[in-house]
């Protein structure tokens, strides 16, 4: 198995939460599947569990190579967690086609929180895992 290629972002939680309380349902629903909406609410830091799933869909849009852009949704990437807690990145739509075409099998992403803010690193795997 090979590395194809990387991606990270950075999110600050005041960003987050002003965009939820600009925006309420529409940026919750544009942006997070109903599964991550219901992973954040249910723990007490909602904003700061946001804020890492944006960061690492930022990552994964990073290392396809466009950008949030043309047919691409936020809801192309979904974050969930493993048995064991750790993050576990799915693809469907647009993101799945392109990420298909450059030969990736997977996806490996972190994501870690401070205070205020939250990182993701992704990375992008081909070959056979």
């Amino acid at each position: 198995m090979g590395i194809i290629a990387h991606g990270i972002d950075l999110v600050d939680f005041p960003r987050i939460e002003d965009m939820v309380k600009r925006h309420g349902d529409r940026f919750l629903d544009r942006v997070f599947t109903a599964s991550e909406q219901q992973y954040a609410n249910s723990n007490k830091n909602g904003i700061e569990k946001l804020a890492g799933r944006f960061a690492a869909k930022e990552a994964v849009l990073k290392l396809v190579g466009t950008g949030w852009r043309g047919k691409i949704a936020w809801t192309d990437i979904e974050v969930v967690n493993t048995e064991t807690g750790q993050p576990e990145v799915r693809l469907s739509g647009e993101v799945k086609k392109i990420a298909d075409k450059l030969g990736i099998t997977q996806i490996s992403v972190s994501i870690t929180h401070t205070a205020n803010f939250a990182i993701a690193s992704a990375v992008a795997l081909a070959g056979k895992y």
